[in-house]
């Protein structure tokens, strides 16, 4: 118990100790395409840490993706901000973010990039592969729970109003990460049915699943540049933000900790 203890207080300590956090441009390829991922990471650390991969919502790899990337970082992990479009492909425009959005989203084309951005972060020299989650926004939402359906060795996904949708039924059976959902009470992007049907099919798989729902809270509620018009069903709301944050962080350290890392069953 008392190994336990001290093993547990090294960890929190090595979380604790903040210096610079460093970020630079993290190129990586599939096939013939060159992906210009974002990578962060707090050089106060040492020695093999999580990572933390970071999908942006439908605008592409912007400026918000890597804020969100240095705050991952921030507390303690390698961050990965992926470029789901190439290139480094992003836009302000609603009709072309839908357009690059809906020419990926459902197709096996979306799960090879997902997968293609894993891969990367874990070849990142620092990365402790065997010590990953995934976090998306809106559309990146919707891209880790394909990462999490397909199977990748992942120890969870949380997303942030996410775009929703249930696992196949032949997905069921690989499903290895823990799930935590995010979601606007008033979000009209995805039903209740559509969750209600999706928590029940992670429950026949065995899956360790959260929702939380925030009061008052529509889509993009994470993002300033989404304004304050509720009636939109699109607004910021910096209440829900903080505590959908916390709760994502409570979830990571909980993934990550030595106790659950002992509590973990051997996955092959």
């Amino acid at each position: 118990m008392k190994k336990g203890l001290a093993t547990l207080l090294l960890f929190v300590i090595s979380l604790s100790a903040h210096g610079k956090i460093i970020t630079k441009e993290y190129p990586y390829k599939l096939d013939t395409t060159t992906f210009k991922g974002f990578l962060a990471f707090d050089d106060a650390i040492t020695g093999k840490r999580p990572g933390v991969l970071v999908v942006h919502e439908w605008w592409g790899l912007n400026d918000f993706a890597r804020e969100q990337a240095k705050k991952v970082a921030a507390l303690g992990y390698i961050a990965l901000a992926v470029d789901m479009y190439g290139y480094g492909k992003n836009t302000t425009d609603p009709k072309e973010a839908a357009s690059l959005a809906g020419a990926l989203r459902g197709t096996p084309t979306m799960r090879a990039r997902i997968a293609a951005g894993l891969n990367a972060l874990t070849g990142i020299e620092h990365v402790d592969p065997s010590r990953i989650a995934a976090i998306g926004f809106c559309f990146g939402g919707t891209a880790v729970l394909g990462l999490a359906y397909g199977g990748s060795d992942v120890r969870g996904v949380v997303t942030f109003h996410g775009g929703l949708f249930s696992p196949k039924k032949e997905d069921l059976a690989g499903i290895k990460a823990k799930f935590l959902f995010l979601h606007g009470s008033e979000d009209p992007t995805v039903s209740p049915d559509t969750i209600r049907h999706m928590e029940e099919e992670l429950t026949k798989a065995g899956a360790d699943w959260q929702t939380v729902f925030f009061s008052n809270t529509v889509h993009s509620f994470t993002n300033p540049s989404a304004g304050s018009d509720k009636s939109r069903g699109v607004a910021y709301n910096p209440l829900s933000a903080q505590r959908a944050w916390k709760d994502m962080e409570l979830f990571l350290k909980e993934l990550f900790s030595p106790m659950q890392e002992a509590a973990r069953p051997n996955v092959k």
